[in-house]
């Protein structure tokens, strides 16, 4: 058995690691950071499909065509030209509940035909006590999802049905990221007995890497890779640091935008700025010591969803290494960067048509993709 103080230990040096990660990847960002050219204060996009219920998320394949999740279980493959669509077949069955269902798509990149596309899906499921967040790997061959494992299931089961959190990325290390919110039960963000409120670190076989901030703590979930979450909706690999960086839903306020760090705590509900729906603090405290104070936050919220790095091609290199984060509360785009001193500066940009913005991608072209939030949910780029 490990003593408290052995494992007072490793997380007590697991919170150093993590204070030198988001310094060094901050340095990384500014030494990455291209000009803010001006914007005007209009967003200029054009509608490239309409029609999908629901969409979640998009990822591109190699010949360009796109995947699009819609929560109610749908897997749809839209032509590269934009013209044509068809299901997928082989998506999992899902729990359409609450802020459920099918969720985020994520295509491994490198992969190529014949051998498979290794495509991987989050999703919200039953379970025995209601439901969960998991994750299936498939491969993507001849037009179908085939090969297909439930890599992981988050635990405990719970029988709300909202904060599922399940955003996915590959990071630069060749491991998989997932997201699961707390499931509207905010204890479970700082118990690590439980996968709720983190983000978790996996191989793309599911099975759990040997560097694991919290392996070896027999307290501690395996899988969890930072913690103190709420229920985050946007992560995102920096195209030219590879640093992970993720946004997170705060409740009437407290949304923040984050820098990953292996074993850090980002503090919810113990420190936040976020407020009570009744309008009263969450917590007394903003900052506290051992834990993570968000880059940015937002009160009130702006509910954010989707986020985009712009990369250093195209359209999007005017906006090198800047963020793009997609608000589905006030209906907007939220254009985040560094300045030349390291403060962060935002400019906020009104949403086509007043839509809910519920994903936002900078794909290979380098241009920046949204997925709108309704029942007629529409596939738009932005105009530049």
């Amino acid at each position: 058995m490990i003593s408290p103080r052995a494992r007072g230990g490793r997380r007590g040096r697991a919170r150093g690691r993590a204070a030198r990660f988001i310094r060094a990847g901050l340095l990384g960002l500014l030494a990455a950071a291209g000009a803010a050219p001006a914007y005007d204060d209009s967003l200029h996009v054009e509608t490239l499909a309409a029609g999908f219920e629901y969409p979640w998320s998009l990822a591109q394949l190699p010949d360009g065509s796109l995947l699009i999740t819609e929560k109610p279980g749908r897997l749809l493959r839209l032509a590269a030209d934009f013209r044509t669509r068809r299901e997928i077949s082989g998506a999992p069955e899902v729990a359409r509940v609450g802020q459920g269902g099918l969720l985020d798509v994520l295509v491994w990149p490198g992969d190529a035909e014949p051998d498979g596309i290794r495509v991987f899906l989050s999703y919200s499921r039953p379970c025995a006590a209601g439901f969960t967040t998991a994750l299936s790997g498939y491969r993507l061959r001849d037009g179908a999802l085939r090969d297909g494992r439930e890599l992981f299931a988050a635990a405990p089961c719970g029988g709300l049905t909202w904060h599922f959190g399940g955003r996915l990325a590959a990071g630069a290390d060749g491991m998989l990221y997932l997201t699961v919110g707390d499931r509207g039960e905010r204890r479970h963000s700082q118990d690590l007995g439980s996968h709720w409120g983190k983000t978790l670190r996996l191989r793309p076989d599911g099975s759990i890497p040997d560097d694991n901030p919290f392996l070896g703590d027999p307290l501690a979930r395996p899988e969890i890779y930072s913690y103190g979450h709420r229920n985050a909706q946007g992560l995102a690999r920096h195209p030219e640091t590879g640093a992970l960086w993720l946004h997170e839903h705060g409740p009437k306020g407290g949304d923040e935008l984050n820098l990953l760090a292996p074993g850090a705590n980002y503090g919810w509900p113990l420190a936040t700025h976020g407020r009570e729906y009744s309008g009263g603090a969450v917590s007394a405290y903003a900052e506290l010591p051992g834990m993570v104070s968000p880059v940015l936050h937002w009160t009130p919220s702006i509910a954010p969803s989707g986020l985009a790095i712009c990369p250093d091609r195209g359209p999007c290199a005017g906006w090198r290494g800047q963020f793009l984060v997609g608000a589905l509360k006030f209906r907007q785009l939220h254009r985040v960067w560094f300045d030349a001193a390291g403060a962060v500066q935002e400019q906020v940009l009104p949403a086509p048509r007043g839509l809910r913005l519920r994903d936002a991608r900078a794909l290979a072209d380098g241009r920046l993709y949204l997925l709108t939030d309704e029942a007629d949910g529409k596939l738009l780029r932005l105009v530049q």
